[in-house]
Parts: C-alpha cells; sequence; structure tokens
C-alpha cells in the first residue's frame, strides 16, 4: 500500500511541474486596479492609467510574450520596474516588444539586477536561505538596453527624483535602483516638494518602507514574482526579498501610500515554472480621492 501512496505523490508532483512549465508558465493575464489617490479639487486630469510590468525576463524567442504585450490597451504612463533580460541577448528583443506599449503621456524604466549581469543556475533551495552568499558574476548589456529604450523615447529613473507635469497633474517622481544588490541610494528618496503628488519607482520593494514614509502616495515595485510558486493556504513560499510573505505582491497599504508589487511577466530562464501565481500586467486606475 505505502509504495502505491508514494508512486500516486510522485506522479501527482510530476503533474504540478508539467502544468507550472507547460501552462501557467506562459499564462499571462491583465489585472486592473481602481485607486481613488489624485489629489482632491487639484490641477490635473480626474483619471489617469498607469500600466504596470515588471520582471518581464525576455530571451532572444520569446514570441508569445512580445505578442501579449502588443494586445494590451494603451495607457497614459507605462513604467517598467526592472528586469527586463534574461539573457544578455534579448536586449534588442525586449525594446521592440515594449515599444508598442509606450505610454501616451510617459513611459519610465529602473533596472533589476538581472539587467546589470548575466543570469547563471542557481540551487533552487538557495532561495529558502536567509542570508545567501553573493556570488560574483560577469556583467550583461545594460549600457545598451538603456541607450536603446532611451532612444526609443523610455526615461531612466535609476536613483533620480525630478518634478514632471503629467497631463497638468504636478508630479514629483522617483526612481531607485536595485534595493535588493544595495544599488539604490536613498539619498534621492526625501521629498523636496510635498505639495505635488508623489510616485515612487524601484524594482524590489526592499526600499519601500522608508519611501512610504517620506510621504509618495504611489510606489510600483517588482522583483518577487509574487513569489512564483504559491501554494493553498499557505501563499508564497519565498519573497526573495525582506517583506513579509504575505506582502510579495498586489496593492499594500504603507501608511497613506499605496504600494503595488507586480508578480511580474516572467521568470528566470533557469527556473521556467510558476505554480498558482500566473504571470501578470496590470492597469492602475488613478482617480480622485473622495473631498
Amino acid at each position: 500500500m505505502l509504495p502505491l501512496i508514494l508512486l500516486a505523490i510522485a506522479a501527482f508532483g510530476v503533474l504540478c511541474v508539467l502544468y507550472g512549465t507547460l501552462i501557467e508558465h506562459s499564462w499571462y493575464r491583465l489585472r486592473r486596479y481602481h485607486l481613488d489617490i489624485l489629489p482632491a479639487g487639484g490641477p490635473g486630469p480626474d483619471s489617469l492609467t498607469v500600466l504596470h510590468l515588471s520582471d518581464l525576463h525576455f530571451v532572444a524567442t520569446d514570441d508569445k510574450k512580445a505578442r501579449f504585450l502588443a494586445g494590451l490597451p494603451l495607457a497614459d504612463v507605462t513604467v517598467v520596474t526592472g528586469d527586463f533580460l534574461a539573457e544578455p541577448e534579448a536586449v534588442e528583443r525586449v525594446v521592440a516588444a515594449v515599444q508598442p506599449v509606450r505610454g501616451r503621456l510617459a513611459s519610465w524604466f529602473v533596472l533589476g539586477s538581472n539587467d546589470y549581469f548575466v543570469p547563471a543556475p542557481l540551487n533552487y533551495l538557495a532561495y529558502f536561505r536567509r542570508n545567501r552568499k553573493r556570488r560574483k558574476a560577469p556583467r550583461g548589456r545594460a549600457a545598451d538596453l538603456v541607450t536603446q529604450l532611451a532612444a526609443d523615447g523610455w526615461t531612466d529613473l535609476t536613483n533620480v527624483r525630478r518634478e514632471v507635469d503629467l497631463a497638468g497633474l504636478p508630479v514629483e517622481l522617483l526612481g531607485l535602483d536595485d534595493a535588493h544588490i544595495r544599488w539604490h541610494d536613498t539619498r534621492v528618496i526625501p521629498r523636496s516638494a510635498p505639495e505635488r503628488f508623489g510616485i515612487a519607482v524601484m524594482h524590489s520593494p526592499d526600499s519601500a518602507p522608508e519611501t512610504a514614509a517620506l510621504g509618495y502616495p504611489l510606489m510600483v515595485a517588482g522583483h518577487t514574482h509574487g513569489g512564483q510558486v504559491r501554494l493553498p493556504l499557505v501563499g508564497a513560499l519565498v519573497t526573495n526579498c525582506s517583506m513579509p510573505r504575505r506582502l510579495v505582491s498586489g496593492l499594500i497599504r504603507m501608511g497613506g501610500t499605496t504600494l503595488h508589487t507586480s508578480p511580474g511577466l516572467g521568470t528566470s530562464k533557469f527556473a521556467p515554472f510558476r505554480f498558482l501565481c500566473r504571470p501578470e500586467a496590470t492597469i492602475l486606475e488613478l482617480r480622485r480621492a473622495p473631498r
């Protein structure tokens, strides 16, 4: 009897792996959220749509993902929170793939560690260690990626704070480099124009708590892949960051700040698997707060 039970468990495990690799890994979806956070009675439009993409992890042959991106609705603002690449050879492919989703008013991005360094295989069990040793990795083609995106109309927000206008809405915009590899510069976080609507863009939500404390009503992040593998009742098995597992993706309230952490659209090419955590793009519809 016991051998039959073990065989059934093994067969179920194989089916789960096949499902996560062949189906859910590329079962893309678009989600929408409505956020009443624009200043009540202030200047600018009554609503703004923000398309949030993250962790695309493109390889040179990612045709299905490119087709999904090409079919997304046009937004006022498009923001990509890092990890465009799963391999350096995909720079030209991903720049072409994100061209159709550029925002009507603005297109912003920051990079992630997979854009800076060439990804390498990693023991899956290492993700469960709290203090993983940092590995040396060869540099990728981040400079090429930034140059080509900028030439196509995207704005690089790496460790900058600036004032912009979106259809008459005054915005103080913050961009942070990847906090997971400690490349973010916290000196740019403090606000200088708090009367403006604050938007913070970052790859890893590791830098979200201190950013929220300094008064940015909207923050967007990625990096976590939503856990990538989730189990019923348990949720995400890992977060790959300092955020608690229950805050691994979706909308999160942090005081007066709303953080959206995207589950992302891709995975490492060495772990092409998702389970109960579909890849997604997100439309955030920002509307005026009630008076």
